[in-house]
């Protein structure tokens, strides 16, 4: 299962860097959930808000890059650490996201607050 967890983590962030958005989205389940961490508060639900999202964030950034610095996995939970540069509001940030896979798509994403 790692080896499946990890290459989905990887794809949706290359996909993310080459702002490709059907590729970005191929990796998700359709029910897909991103919350919050801590405390699980759902930002959206479905593919198609997280289309909506991500569309409109690599329309508006379209130099955006995000940069791994390191991913740790156990079983099928991903964790991604990563500086994100070419932000159009010239704010390069760091960011961590937490993935659960199941059925070879990605199920629930978290966003360290």
């Amino acid at each position: 299962m790692d080896v499946i967890t990890e290459r989905l983590a990887q794809q949706q962030l290359d996909a993310y860097n080459q702002q490709n958005i059907d590729e970005f989205l191929g990796v998700y389940s359709d029910s897909v959930i991103v919350m919050t961490f801590p405390g699980d508060e759902v930002i959206y639900r479905g593919k198609e808000k997280m289309r909506e999202r991500y569309s409109q964030l690599f329309r508006n950034n379209p130099n955006q890059h995000a940069e791994l610095i390191s991913r740790m996995v156990k079983e099928n939970i991903v964790i991604d650490y990563e500086y994100v540069t070419g932000r159009a509001d010239g704010q390069s940030i760091y960011a961590i996201a937490m993935y659960e896979i199941k059925e070879k798509k990605i199920q629930k994403v978290w966003f360290v607050k």
